[in-house]
């Protein structure tokens, strides 16, 4: 393998960009906007403008998808209402043709679980509403390709994403008894460098901290963190779920640098 396509290379993607040049890769990388690509060129990664919106013949005649492995990377964007998600996955999927591909790594979220009061692992995702019904259509459409792998983000930490601004100065906040499902960002570039390194995957992992505290105590001690205000919680009770993301610590020998979400606050 020595050639990597990255579709959206932000927040995860361009830090996952320049870890693989680092290991020796060849990167290319799309941004939405041509504004964007500068920095990218600067990095070493060689970059390409697609709008799945309005795919122009320039980027159907690029070489952007001639990769040997590609990682998507487009978050769903559904809390902000773009409905559009799945028609621009089509997009995508139509660009990306009949080519044959060592390992697709579809990037997804750990939202396609129901809050059951109970642990969830990689086989317990389910339509539960019209986000995760969405949420599973899309993570279908590639995890039939050949050699996919789809990696369920829990929610995402990191620099400029420090938890301790979630919540700061908030009142009558319900649900401090809901178990923090995390990952920070350094593990997530760990473990996807990790799957496109190896051919043994299974089709499905999570990426979740070992360690879930309540949301009372994290989001209090991550503002803290920061000096900000702590929120302040009330009574109310909502359901909720741990999400395991062992499966790729026992079957590749992945190790998790952060496991703590406490021990997250100094590195984000």
């Amino acid at each position: 393998m020595h050639t990597i396509t990255i579709i959206g290379c932000g927040w995860f993607g361009f830090p996952l960009a320049t870890q693989l040049i680092k290991q020796g890769f060849k990167v290319k990388a799309s941004k939405r906007h041509v504004d964007d690509l500068v920095s990218l060129q600067q990095a070493g990664i060689k970059a390409y403008q697609l709008d799945l919106a309005n795919v122009t013949a320039e980027v159907k005649n690029s070489s952007l998808f001639d990769a040997d492995a590609i990682v998507i990377n487009l978050p769903p964007g559904l809390r902000r209402g773009e409905a559009d998600y799945i028609m621009h996955l089509t997009q995508l999927k139509n660009l990306m043709g009949e080519r044959e591909y060592q390992k697709v790594i579809f990037i997804s979220t750990t939202g396609v679980y129901p809050s059951l009061d109970q642990t969830v692992s990689e086989q317990d995702a389910d339509t539960f509403n019209d986000t995760s019904g969405i949420l599973l259509q899309a993570e279908a459409m590639f995890a039939a390709m050949q050699n996919s792998c789809i990696v369920r983000f829990s929610g995402l930490v990191g620099p400029k994403r420090h938890p301790g601004r979630f919540f700061a100065g908030k009142v009558d906040v319900s649900g401090a008894n809901v178990a923090v499902n995390l990952v920070h960002l350094h593990d997530c570039i760990a473990a996807v460098s990790l799957i496109l390194s190896r051919t043994d995957t299974l089709p499905i992992y999570n990426l979740a901290a070992n360690e879930h505290p309540t949301r009372g105590e994290f989001y209090v001690a991550a503002t803290e963190h920061l000096g900000l205000i702590a929120p302040q919680f009330n009574q109310q009770q909502h359901p909720s779920k741990i999400i395991n993301g062992q499966l790729i610590s026992h079957q590749l020998g992945f190790q998790y640098t952060f496991s703590n979400p406490f021990k997250m606050l100094d590195a984000c």
